[in-house]
C-alpha cells in the first residue's frame, strides 16, 4: 500500500498560516516562535502491516465494560472518560519537553560580533503574549489639518461664495469642514463633502448691469450662463451690455454651449460698440459670433466622445440687450425672453421678445390662445436655437426707446415660469431694483427657486436711465 506523500516540516506558520522557508526561526509575518512548536511525534500506525487487530499496550489498564441491565438491553459502552490518557504508541503519556532552541552559529576568529538582536516579544514571552492574528497593522490616527483662520470679512455661518475655498497655499479647502482638501473629483478629502461647483451658483457685477445665475432645486448642474459689460460710446455716453444664454438639455454638453455663446456675444458687443458700431447692428453680429462659437463645439473631440444617438450638436439659446443714452436695443434666439419694467409702476410693463417656439407659433398662426398654447406639453418645443444642427440662424433683433426710467430684465425660462406675462414679472421685481440692480437679480432668483426651481434660474437687470426730453415711447 502506497502511503501520502508527507510535506515537510512547519510549511505555514501555526499561528498566522503564513507560508515558511526551511530554516526560518521565527514567522516573518507575526513573529511566532517556530522553535517552540513541539516535534512531530513518531509514526506509530495502529493497524499492523499484516491486517492483525492491535494489541493492548502493555502497563495500561482498560477497564472492564459493565454488564447489561437485562436481556433485551445492549451492553454499554465505554465514554471517553473511562480511559485513561495515552499517546500514539498506546502507552502512558510523555511528560511535556521544553523547547530547545539551538545555538547561534558561531562566527570565524576575528569576525567583528554585531550587537545582539532579541526576537520579536511574541517570541521572547511565548507563554504570556499570544501570536497576533495576521491583520493588517494598525495605522496610527493621522492628526486633521488645521482649518484656515476664518476671514474677518465674512460673518459667521455664512460660507464663501462659489466652489471651495482657496487658502493662502493655492489648494482648495472643504467649504463643509474647512480642514480637509478638496480632490480633482470635487470631493473633501477629510470628510468627504461634495463641493458646491462653481457654475452652481454665480453673480455679477459690472457698472450698472448686474446678472444672477442658480443651479436650480431639480437639475444636476447649471445649464445656463451669462456676460455683463459696460463701455464708452465714442461720442463719450455710456453704455451697458447683458447677455443670457440657457443651454438645451436635450444636447450634447449643454453648459458648455452657453458659455461660449454669453463669452462670444458679450465680447462682440463690447468690442463693436466702442468702434462706433450702431447698438443693433452690433447685436446682430453678437449672436452671429455667438452661433459660431457654438458651432465650433461640435467639431471637439469632447462632443465625440458624449454625443449620443438621442442626442443633438451642443445647442442653446440667447437675448441680449443693450442700453445706451434714450435706447434700448434687444437680440434673441430662442425662448429666453427680456422684459421692461418701468420705474413707476403705474405705467404698463411689456414684453419685448418673442418666443423660438411650438406654443408662439400657434398663437401666431391663430390655432390657439395664449393659456391654451402654454398649458400643452409641447409648449417649451423651441423652433429656434444657436448649434450645428439649427435649421437656419434667424438672429431677431428689435430697437426702443422708452420715454421713462426703467429696468431692462433678460432671463432664461426658469425665471418666466414663474412670472410669465408682463404684469406678473413687474410685480415680482423689487421697487429700487434700476439703483440695486444686483439685490433686484437676487430677489428674482429667489421667486424662482421659492416657486418650486425646476429649471436653472438666470437673471441679469440693466436700468434703463431717464431719457433725454422728446425720446420716443417703448
Amino acid at each position: 500500500m502506497s502511503q501520502m506523500p508527507q510535506q515537510a516540516a512547519l510549511p505555514t506558520c501555526p499561528s498566522c498560516a503564513e507560508p515558511l522557508e526551511s530554516g526560518d526561526r521565527f514567522c516573518g509575518a507575526c513573529g511566532y516562535d517556530l522553535s517552540a512548536v513541539p516535534a512531530r511525534p513518531e509514526d506509530h500506525p495502529t493497524i499492523a502491516l499484516n491486517g492483525s487487530a492491535p494489541g493492548r499496550a502493555a502497563g495500561v489498564e482498560w477497564p472492564a465494560a459493565p454488564q447489561g441491565d437485562g436481556p433485551g438491553r445492549p451492553d454499554p459502552a465505554h465514554r471517553p472518560a473511562d480511559l485513561p490518557g495515552t499517546d500514539a504508541g498506546g502507552g502512558p503519556p510523555r511528560p511535556a519537553q521544553p523547547p530547545q532552541v539551538p545555538p547561534p552559529p558561531q562566527a570565524p576568529p576575528g569576525t567583528p560580533v554585531p550587537p545582539p538582536q532579541g526576537p520579536p516579544p511574541s517570541a521572547q514571552l511565548p507563554a504570556q503574549v499570544p501570536p497576533q492574528p495576521p491583520y493588517p497593522p494598525a495605522v496610527a490616527p493621522q492628526e486633521p489639518v488645521p482649518a484656515p483662520a476664518p476671514d474677518p470679512r465674512v460673518p459667521a455661518g455664512i460660507p464663501a461664495q462659489g466652489a471651495a475655498a482657496e487658502p493662502a497655499g493655492g489648494v482648495p479647502v472643504c467649504v463643509a469642514c474647512r480642514a480637509g482638501r478638496v480632490d480633482a473629483d470635487g470631493y473633501c478629502e477629510h470628510c468627504g463633502h461634495a463641493q458646491p461647483r462653481e457654475r452652481d451658483h454665480m453673480e455679477q457685477e459690472s457698472g450698472p448691469v448686474a446678472a444672477v445665475s442658480d443651479r436650480g432645486l431639480r437639475h444636476h448642474r447649471n445649464e445656463d450662463a451669462f456676460a455683463v459689460g459696460h463701455t464708452v460710446l465714442p461720442d463719450g455716453s455710456p453704455a451697458a451690455v447683458a447677455i443670457v444664454c440657457d443651454g438645451v438639455s436635450s444636447a450634447t454638453r449643454p453648459d458648455d454651449a452657453s458659455l461660449a455663446a454669453s463669452r462670444a456675444a458679450g465680447e462682440s458687443l463690447l468690442a463693436a460698440l466702442p468702434r462706433g458700431t450702431r447698438p443693433q447692428q452690433a447685436m446682430h453680429d453678437a449672436i452671429v459670433a455667438a452661433s459660431h462659437a457654438v458651432n465650433a463645439l461640435a467639431d471637439e473631440p469632447a462632443t465625440a466622445r458624449e454625443q449620443a444617438p438621442h442626442q443633438n450638436a451642443p445647442a442653446c439659446t440667447l437675448v441680449g440687450a443693450v442700453v445706451t443714452s434714450g435706447q434700448l436695443v434687444v437680440g434673441w434666439v430662442g425662448d429666453s425672453r427680456a422684459y421692461w419694467v418701468p420705474t413707476d409702476r403705474g405705467a404698463p410693463a411689456a414684453r419685448l421678445t418673442e418666443d423660438d417656439s411650438w406654443a408662439a407659433q400657434m398663437v401666431a398662426a391663430g390655432l390657439m390662445s395664449e393659456a391654451e398654447a402654454y398649458a400643452d406639453e409641447r409648449a417649451h418645443a423651441i423652433t429656434g436655437w444657436l448649434g450645428a444642427d439649427a435649421y437656419e440662424l434667424e438672429p431677431h433683433t428689435a430697437t426702443f426707446e422708452p420715454d421713462r426710467p426703467g429696468v431692462v430684465v433678460i432671463c432664461t425660462d426658469g425665471l418666466w415660469n414663474y412670472a410669465e406675462s408682463a404684469g406678473e414679472m413687474a410685480q415680482v421685481v423689487p421697487a429700487d431694483a434700476a439703483v440695486n440692480p444686483l439685490h433686484g437679480a437676487r430677489v428674482l432668483v429667489g421667486h424662482a427657486l421659492d416657486g418650486g426651481g425646476h429649471d436653472n434660474v438666470t437673471v441679469a437687470l440693466v436700468p434703463f436711465p431717464a431719457p433725454p426730453r422728446g425720446a420716443g415711447s417703448v
